[in-house]
């Protein structure tokens, strides 16, 4: 009964184990002016899973230097549809909602905020904070031609990476921005990756003036509707064959 359970228990995580990819995290609000980020996970993150964060520009063989890198490290579990939110990205008291972001210091610099134009931040794995292997997701309140590349990071502006547009007749950047579409209703997480890179979906303001940082981003939860993707559902056949074959051996 041991063997089955440690079966069954492994079958379920494995989705959970698996490496992140790009993509499999996304940026769900930017805000220049209380220096805060959040992300939603559309896979489940292992506990003890490390994701970078930097500002510093990606020249695209290289981040530069000058600005600052964090990173965050699951605690536990993270279910898909998870929205992670971090606050106070400019302290020493450095927050998230989940997990434990802390500051890394590899260049020295103090120059920790986010910036209210010209802005670029990544998400990824990597050997170091400055050693990128696996890009996961950018966002920008400039463009990736000028302000961060994203050459040989595997990502896609309007795929798995975000350029916040201003709006019609605005004199600056964004400074705010959030994501203000659908968060239930498609059959797997992996639908909402383009719902959330259409920056039609999200609500941008180009205020530059503070007013932001008071502002909460909306943290709900993203879900699916009760239809199990089609892997998940053929791993578990899989898994109920493994078991009916051990429980035939069993018997006999």
């Amino acid at each position: 009964m041991k063997k089955i359970s440690l079966i069954a228990a492994l079958l379920l995580s494995s989705q959970a184990n698996a490496a992140l990819n790009a993509g499999d995290i996304m940026f769900t609000a930017f805000n220049a002016d209380e220096d805060g980020l959040s992300f939603v996970t559309f896979v489940d993150i292992a506990a003890n899973t490390k994701i970078y964060f930097s500002d510093n520009e990606w020249t695209g063989s290289a981040f530069n230097t000058g600005e600052s890198y964090n990173q965050w490290v699951s605690s536990d579990l993270v279910a898909a549809g998870t929205v992670v939110r971090f606050s106070a990205y400019d302290k020493t008291s450095l927050s998230a909602s989940t997990g434990v972001l802390s500051r890394v210091t590899v260049s020295g610099s103090s120059n920790w905020g986010i910036g209210n134009d010209k802005e670029t931040v990544y998400a990824y794995l990597g050997t170091a904070a400055s050693a990128p292997t696996t890009f996961l997701t950018a966002i920008t309140n400039g463009k990736f031609a000028n302000d961060g590349s994203l050459t040989n990071t595997g990502l896609t502006k309007g795929v798995n990476a975000i350029e916040l547009t201003a709006k019609a007749g605005a004199s600056s950047e964004p400074d705010y921005a959030e994501y203000n579409g659908v968060r239930d209703g498609l059959s797997n997480f992996s639908d909402y990756k383009a719902q959330v890179a259409n920056v039609n979906n999200w609500s941008v303001d180009t205020l530059n003036n503070s007013t932001s940082a008071a502002l909460i981003p909306n943290t709900a939860a993203f879900s699916v509707s009760a239809v199990p993707e089609a892997d998940s559902a053929a791993m578990l056949l899989a898994g109920f064959g493994v078991l009916a074959l051990v429980r035939r051996r069993q018997s006999r």
